[in-house]
């Protein structure tokens, strides 16, 4: 009995051993031999135990099974590392082959590299990944500019405040203002009015009334400092309004202290209709010069969001005389609406009543809508688009250079 157990150890040991020290599995098979030993001395002593029947065919296929499931298990890792390397390896090809490929990718990306079921869908992938790379870098590098410029206007603004802080400076800027409120409090008295008509605040939102009031500011601005400036007119003005509202946060203290007139009335009310001239792009008739006897009205309004026809329609209920500029007389138009701000009409008409010279007035006009000013009639000029429009085109583009050569030979 012993020797049949000492042979059956031998032969354990030295046919499972070293397969079970290359997999570390030598703990596990030292049990197996053992329950073995075991199993064979139990069925020789049948007087200690009862008498039962062990299917060892069945033992072994389980005792296999769980091995192999051990053995897989620790077999899969270093496959799936490998196959990760070799991606890698494959990416690496790649980027030295000139194709676009990320620098960094994740192991989820590689992962999701791999799973792609063609060739094409994993340069697609790989594109993906590369483009949104440089867009992270573009961005990072956008940041970093911004942040150096907003610390250069930081640096500029302690210089420019110490220059501010010299009394020579606080002395200048102290007189000018005093001089521009004695211009504007003169044309209180002397100067030609400007009527600015605020009654189109339901035909606008929130945000284009606010856009209006800043137009409306810049206006002011630029008049008070102006030679000789308008006595600017709110009419149809309303307390607590949305215009009010939007004054107050442009001005604050300011407001009560401007040197304009405000007030509820229309302007039909305050002056004579035969002096009113409303300024509106869709009039029919086109103002030719500037009159210091008449008194222009002007919309308070965003010229976008409004239908066309409005600003006339309120002037032809209210009897008055329109008037639109001559834009298209005087200028070349290559892009755009032509239609104007608030504050560039303040311009315009702060040049015409001092110099009356249109072509002054109408640089004010933004150089991105017209090509050039003309000297030619209207009819000429409509000529002169259709042609423009037509090389545009490209249909009969030679015989049109002709043409276009001929009408505008080259001084």
């Amino acid at each position: 009995m012993r020797s049949a157990n000492m042979l059956l150890r031998r032969i354990v040991r030295g046919s499972v051993l070293p397969f079970a020290t290359q997999h570390g599995m030598k703990k596990d098979l030292f049990l197996l031999s053992r329950t073995l030993s075991l199993s064979l001395c139990l069925k020789q002593d049948k007087s200690c135990e009862p008498s039962e029947k062990l299917d060892l065919d069945e033992w072994k296929k389980v005792m296999k099974s769980g091995l192999r499931e051990e053995v897989s298990e620790m077999v899969s890792e270093p496959k799936e590392l490998s196959s990760l390397a070799a991606a890698r390896e494959t990416l690496e090809m790649w980027r030295l082959a000139g194709r676009a490929v990320p620098e960094n990718m994740s192991e989820e990306q590689l992962k999701t590299f791999m799973e792609c079921p063609s060739k094409s869908a994993k340069k697609k992938y790989l594109k993906y990944l590369h483009l949104k790379e440089l867009y992270k870098k573009n961005d990072k590098r956008k940041m970093d500019e911004k942040r150096e410029r907003r610390l250069e206007a930081q640096d500029q603004d302690s210089k420019t405040d110490e220059t501010k802080k010299s009394p020579f400076v606080c002395l200048w800027s102290r007189t000018m203002d005093k001089a521009y409120n004695w211009r504007a409090a003169q044309s209180m008295i002397f100067g030609q009015p400007l009527v600015f008509d605020m009654s189109y605040e339901k035909e606008m939102s929130v945000r284009e009334v606010s856009n209006t009031v800043r137009q409306i500011v810049m206006s002011e601005s630029s008049n008070r400092r102006s030679v000789d400036p308008f006595h600017i007119h709110f009419c149809n003005f309303k307390d607590d309004s949305l215009y009010h509202r939007e004054f107050i946060k442009n001005y604050r203290e300011a407001w009560d202290k401007l040197l304009i007139t405000v007030t509820d009335q229309c302007y039909t009310e305050i002056f004579p209709k035969d002096k009113l001239i409303y300024l509106t792009a869709d009039s029919p008739k086109v103002m030719k010069a500037f009159d210091h006897d008449k008194i222009y009205i002007v919309g308070s309004m965003v010229d976008k969001s409004i239908k066309r026809g409005v600003s006339l329609a309120r002037a032809k209920r209210l009897g008055l005389e329109t008037a639109a500029l001559p834009l298209d007389k005087y200028l070349l138009w290559s892009a755009g609406a032509k239609n104007l701000t608030l504050d560039q009409m303040m311009h315009i008409l702060l040049t015409l009543k001092d110099t009356g010279d249109w072509k002054k007035a109408l640089e004010f006009v933004p150089k991105r809508k017209y090509c050039d000013f003309v000297n030619k009639p209207v009819k000429e000029l409509k000529k002169t688009l259709d042609l423009i429009s037509t090389l545009k085109l490209g249909k009969g583009r030679e015989k049109v250079e002709k043409q276009f050569a001929k009408n505008y030979p080259k001084r």
